[in-house]
């Protein structure tokens, strides 16, 4: 029965493999998603005090490259990780990170 269940788990991860980049690109865009209010708000209280200026270019820099290049990096480095796993391990972290997010999401009111 274990064995049975664990086969068709290994079996749904083979069939996840081909849309590796894609469930890569999905969750390293819905992390930064949901913890960009949080930085923002955190490099908002540092620059409380500062000019305009700065305080528009810092956020500039930090939503438009910062940003970016997170998920430009992040995303073919998030996607060997899940190609090199196990395809029973596959599934089940997919759907674990998946569920974090969103109750992360939940729980901050962002959803």
């Amino acid at each position: 029965m274990f064995e049975q269940l664990v086969a068709i788990i290994a079996h749904l991860g083979n069939m996840l493999r081909p849309w590796a980049f894609d469930i890569a690109s999905a969750m390293v865009v819905c992390l930064v998603l949901v913890f960009s209010a949080d930085i923002n708000r955190v490099i908002r209280r540092q620059l409380l005090g500062c000019s305009f200026i700065l305080r528009t270019l810092v956020f500039v820099v930090v939503n438009a490259f910062g940003y970016g290049l997170l998920i430009v990096k992040g995303c073919p480095w998030a996607a060997r990780q899940i190609v090199a796993m196990p395809s029973h391990w596959m599934l089940l972290l997919m759907l674990a990170i998946f569920i974090f997010i969103g109750f992360w999401a939940q729980r901050n009111h962002q959803a």
